[in-house]
Parts: structure tokens; C-alpha cells; sequence
């Protein structure tokens, strides 16, 4: 028997067999139950032994790569105090690196120790793994100011036609060809996945007939989901490494926030049985209810060291073994929550910056929950960076036509030092964006007045109130010529701005060519049509368009440059030429301004323009001696901007 702590959690091959190894400091017993892979029994249960750390270890000879397992354990049953011990249920290995098929949700799997329900038969079982070689450690390509493109990975290519259909919706899918051109083109920095590990739908989608197709819904943290990765970690490998050849990062949504076990009524799987008391919060002297600042009836408990080994464990297995460049952290304000609230240096912040395989990753913050205070926008550390919904809502405030929404604009356009300037900082660590998984799709912005979540079974009660949207005349679908065109360039606008913005952009797939939702803003439950990407019906001049942008602010850094504009940095006009005053920014009014920057290491002045007004208007720039202003967007020459658009300029000699 093993008595020294292993070097991983979890199932380790071996010359002497697999030896299997799992944390709990309030189990008083544990097993490993092995199962037969093609009848799916279970054929051995083998009693591991406690040792020091409180770790449970036992070596199994004759086992190898492709064993079936699951671990059980035994101790006080008592919901009332947080303790779910029942040796009936199955867990799940929270180290495992793959499993046999996805989680379904069972009423069964949460019924009580007294039921003595065998869980066996409803739960995946782990697989014993032969990790590769590491990958050769690489330092990420992309730079803050680039552009991230945020995908699900099952909708982005379940319907392109060019991908092999049993390839569709797959991470392998990523790595063809066609997609590849179409992440280039359009000047794609790093791809963003949003969750692949494992997951189970919430238990009220089952009878609704639906099925969350996000992957916000969490059981374990390293094994990927087989429905996106039939081929395991080896098929996220080689397409990561497709798109390195490409020069395109690969950025991890992670959920390290709570668990798919849900609240005290939710199915026991992994965590709940194996040390409730570590891996989640519970509300202040109440240690049967579990603290709820997730949303999702539960929260990780990351200010315990359990929890922050098993999360940066599965970040350091992503790294090593698929080069994974950087993680978005999904609800981040909880990986910094203690007792007492959010600390923006809490343990996990410390350790993360300290560790030597993950502190050159890229890391984004959501940076709120729902939790007290949990909203957190600008408060997270370097190197973070953070998704600005403020920038979303101010831009789209802008062009909806709100009163008194220039400034803002400004403002965000310049990197939003109102959120990120403060204690003498000069760099943005903003993600722009005007659209993301969660809400409108960018075409959805410019066709929907109010959110239309009907198909998802709630009474349109779920999904964001405020969305800062407008139909241009008619509510969702419509033939009138007219509302189409307004629509067009609204989402032409929309883009240019976007693209024109200082600090690092975000495109969520498909808004690049107007891709629809019809009007539902949370279709995290909708895995069909709905959310899936239309590639036949896509705007073609809309893609063409942005991929237009993405050509000008790769030549015009100072576009994209993180650093903060200050007053020597920007200049804002009116389209006459002459400096905004007091009353201009103050005016409700307001629909038209014009960013003219000119830093000092750029050789060339540059101007973005935006017109928000019903008419055409004409432009006049203070140039230079010699020097005249060019148009660089396909409007090519002319000084005159059409209604509701924005042009870009560069002053040019001669």
C-alpha cells in the first residue's frame, strides 16, 4: 500500500497497476469502484486507505489505460449540517481526464442515503488516461488589444457545410480549414471556448424537453465532454496546436464556480459526496445552506486550499497537455471570496500570480456575481483583464439614441479610465464588447426592442430586462426593405465602433455576419437552430466588412493600443472641425463626434468619425500643412458620412 502523499490526485498508471488517490478531510471511508466496460457492472469495490493529508490511496494491480472507475465514500448523512456521505452513490473523480459518455440528470440521483439508490447505473464512469508528453511550455502570442473570438464550440459548427458531419460540433471542427480561413480573415487573435469539461443539465430542462447546450453547468473540471470531444484530450491537443500554426491562441472559458450538484436538493455526483464541508461556501452559521452567490445553487468554496489545488490542477493539466494559452474565469469575484466578501487579493490571486506554469497565461475576469458586493468591474489585479459591460451598454446606448450619451462614448472609445485609470494607471485592461453568449446577438441589438425567451419554457421571465435594444420599426423578423437597411448599417456601426475601441475587442461567432437568435438573449437551453450558427444564410458584406476593420486596426495601432488616451493623446471634434466644449458634451442631444488621435510615436494622425444623426453630414478635419485626410473605409473618398455611420480617416501627405 502507498502511504506517501502522490503526486496527483485522481488515477495514476503505474508499474505496479493504477494507483488511485482521493482528498477528503471529513469521509470516514472510501472506496474505488471498478466496472466492467462493456457491461457496465461494477465487478470489484477496493476500501482505500487513509493516510496522511487526509488522502484515501490504494494501488490495484492488473489495471490499466481504459478501466472504468468511480470512487464512493462513507460517513455522517446529515443535510442539515451540509454532509451528503451515502456509499449507494457513484462520484465522480474530480480528477478524472475523461469519461465514458455525458451526464444526464435523474431525479434518482439525488435521492436521499435512506433510498439506498445505487447511483451506478445513472452516472458516467471515469477512464483511466495515459497523459502525452507535455507539450512544450509556449508563451502566448496574443497581446492586450487584440481581437478574442468567444465560441460554443457544439453550435459555431454543427451546421457548416464544409466540415464532415460526424466532425460537426466538435473541438476537432475548429482546426478545419474553412474555419481556420474564416478566424484569419477576419484578424482573430485568440479563440475563446466557452466550457468543454463535462457537464449535466439543471433539473428542471428535463421535463421542459430542452438541454443546456453552454456547458455553464459543471461536474468536473479536467474531463472533457465527449459530445465535443470524442476523441479526449488528444483531439483538444492537435487542435490547439492547428491553430497556433495559424498564429491563434486558445483561451479556456472555466467555470471554477460552483458545481452542477445545484442546492440542497441537487444530485449528488462528486464534490457533494466527497467533502461538502471544503469545496463550497455556506451562508455565516448556517452550514446546511449553501451559499448561492454563483446563481446556480451553489458556490466553490475557492478560499479553501482543496478547492484551489483541484482548480489549478485543472488549469495546470490544460496547459501541459493541450497548450492552452489563457482562461476566461466565468463569475470570477468568486474566486476571490472569503468570509467577509470579495478581496482582490485573496489566496487564489496570490498563488495564481506566483505559479510558475500558469502566471504568463492570458486571464480574464467576469468580474461580477451575484453575490453582496459582487459586482467588481476594475478591481481585479494584473495581469487581468476584465469584460466591460459597460462598454457594451454605453455603446449601445449611444446608437440606440439615448440622451446625454456622448461622453460615454468618449470615454469607452478611449479605454475607459473611469474604470481602469485609477492609482495612476496607464494601460486599459477593458474587453470590449457589444455582444456576448449571454444576451442579444449583435444583429439581435439593432431588430428586438425586448427579449423573446418563450422557447425556453420560463414565460420569458429569465434572461436580462435591460438591453439597451431597438427594432428600427418592427419588432424581429420582417421583409420591408427599408427596416432591413437600417438595420445593416446599424450593425455596420455597431462593428466600427467596436473595432475603433482602445484596449483588447471581443466578437462573439457569428456577429460578424449577423447572426440571429430571434430575439431570445439566454438560449443557454436552446441546442438547435436557435443558437446554432447559420453559415448558409450569413451576410456575406457584413463579414466582408469586418474583416475590412480587422485590416485597419492591425495598421493603425493606435487604435487598438491598450495605454489610456489622455488629453495630449485625443482630440474630440465636432464634424465642423472645432474642439467639443462644455455645452456640446452636456447637450442631450448630441449625435455626432469625431476621435482624432495623434501620439507622439505614431507617424500618422488618424480620426474615427461617428454620426449618429438620421442624415447624411458632411466632414471637415483640421489638417496639417501639405497634408489632407484620406478615407480608409469603403466609402472611399468622400467626406460625407451617411446617416447613422462611422467612417475612418488617416491623414495623409501631399
Amino acid at each position: 500500500m502507498t502511504r506517501h502523499p502522490p503526486q496527483r490526485f485522481g488515477a495514476t498508471i503505474t508499474p505496479q497497476g493504477v494507483h488511485f488517490a482521493l482528498w477528503s478531510e471529513t469521509a470516514s471511508t472510501a472506496w474505488v469502484s471498478i466496472f466492467d466496460a462493456e457491461a457496465d457492472v461494477e465487478i470489484d469495490r477496493i476500501p482505500l486507505e487513509r493516510g496522511p493529508a487526509d488522502i484515501f490511496q490504494a494501488t490495484v494491480p492488473g489495471l490499466g489505460a481504459g478501466a472504468r472507475y468511480g470512487f464512493r465514500t462513507d460517513g455522517p448523512y446529515d443535510p442539515a449540517h451540509g454532509l451528503w456521505f451515502d456509499p449507494s452513490k457513484l462520484l465522480a473523480d474530480p480528477y478524472a481526464i475523461a469519461i465514458d459518455r455525458p451526464y444526464s440528470y435523474d431525479v434518482r440521483l439525488a435521492a436521499p442515503r435512506d433510498a439506498a439508490i445505487d447511483t451506478a447505473p445513472l452516472m458516467p464512469k471515469a477512464i483511466v488516461t495515459a497523459l502525452p508528453s507535455p507539450v512544450e511550455h509556449r508563451l502566448p502570442c496574443f497581446r492586450a488589444g487584440g481581437l478574442i473570438y468567444e465560441v460554443n464550440v457544439r453550435g459555431f459548427t454543427k451546421l457548416h457545410p464544409d466540415i464532415p458531419e460526424p466532425q460537426r460540433g466538435t473541438i476537432a471542427a475548429l482546426s478545419h480549414p474553412a474555419i481556420v480561413e474564416h478566424l484569419k480573415a477576419i484578424g482573430v487573435g485568440a479563440i475563446e471556448l466557452m466550457p468543454i469539461t463535462a457537464w449535466i443539465d439543471e433539473r428542471h430542462l428535463g421535463p421542459l424537453g430542452l438541454t443546456n447546450s453552454w456547458g455553464y453547468n459543471p461536474v468536473g473540471f479536467m474531463a472533457l465532454d465527449p459530445r465535443l470531444a470524442p476523441g479526449g484530450i488528444a483531439e483538444l491537443r492537435d487542435t490547439v496546436a492547428a491553430l497556433h500554426d495559424a498564429g491563434i491562441d486558445v483561451l479556456l472559458d472555466v467555470v471554477f464556480n460552483h458545481s452542477g450538484e445545484s442546492d440542497t436538493l441537487g444530485p449528488t455526483l462528486s464534490l457533494r459526496g466527497i467533502d461538502s464541508h471544503a469545496y463550497f461556501s455556506t451562508v455565516r452559521d448556517e452550514p446546511g445552506t449553501l451559499a448561492n452567490d454563483s446563481g446556480c445553487g451553489n458556490t466553490l468554496n475557492c478560499d479553501h486550499p482543496a478547492t484551489r489545488r483541484l482548480v489549478f490542477d485543472a488549469m495546470r493539466h490544460f496547459v501541459t497537455n493541450a497548450g492552452i494559452d489563457g482562461f476566461r474565469f466565468d463569475l470570477a469575484p468568486i474566486l476571490g471570496r472569503g468570509r467577509d466578501g470579495y478581496e482582490p487579493d485573496a489566496a487564489f490571486f496570490r498563488e495564481l500570480r506566483r505559479d510558475a506554469l500558469l502566471s504568463d497565461r492570458i486571464l480574464i475576469a467576469e468580474p461580477w456575481d451575484i453575490g453582496p458586493g459582487g459586482y467588481q468591474l476594475g478591481n481585479f489585479r494584473d495581469p487581468f483583464l476584465e469584460w466591460n459591460d459597460r462598454y457594451r451598454d454605453d455603446v449601445r446606448r449611444f446608437w440606440r439614441g439615448d440622451p446625454h450619451s456622448v461622453g460615454d462614448l468618449a470615454t469607452r472609445l478611449a479605454g475607459s479610465s473611469d474604470i481602469f485609470g485609477h492609482h495612476g494607471r496607464t494601460h486599459s485592461r477593458t474587453v470590449n464588447f457589444i455582444a456576448a453568449h449571454d444576451g442579444f446577438t449583435l444583429a439581435d441589438v439593432t431588430a428586438y426592442g425586448a427579449k423573446h425567451n418563450e422557447a425556453n419554457g420560463e414565460a420569458n421571465r429569465d434572461g436580462h430586462n435591460d438591453n439597451f435594444s431597438w427594432n428600427n420599426g418592427v419588432e424581429g423578423p420582417t421583409d420591408d426593405p427599408v427596416v432591413l437597411a437600417a438595420r445593416r448599417s446599424d450593425a455596420r456601426a455597431l462593428l466600427a465602433t467596436l473595432f475603433a475601441s482602445r484596449g483588447t475587442i471581443m466578437l462573439t461567432a457569428g456577429d460578424e455576419f449577423g447572426r440571429s437568435q430571434r430575439g431570445n438573449n439566454n438560449a443557454y437551453a436552446q441546442d438547435n437552430a436557435i443558437s446554432w450558427v447559420d453559415w448558409t444564410g450569413r451576410d456575406r458584406d457584413l463579414e466582408r466588412f469586418t474583416a475590412r476593420l480587422a485590416q485597419l486596426r492591425s495598421a493603425h495601432p493606435a487604435l487598438s493600443d491598450p495605454v489610456l488616451l489622455g488629453a495630449a493623446d485625443v482630440e474630440w471634434l465636432t464634424f465642423e472641425g472645432e474642439a467639443f466644449d462644455d455645452e456640446q458634451w452636456h447637450d442631450p442631444k448630441t449625435a455626432s463626434i469625431v476621435m482624432l488621435v495623434h501620439l507622439p510615436e505614431q507617424d500618422k494622425r488618424i480620426a474615427v468619425a461617428f454620426n449618429r444623426m438620421a442624415g447624411e453630414h458632411r466632414l471637415v478635419l483640421p489638417a496639417k500643412a501639405d497634408h489632407h485626410w484620406k478615407r480608409l473605409d469603403e466609402d472611399g473618398g468622400s467626406l460625407m458620412l451617411r446617416a447613422r455611420s462611422v467612417a475612418y480617416l488617416v491623414e495623409e501627405e501631399g
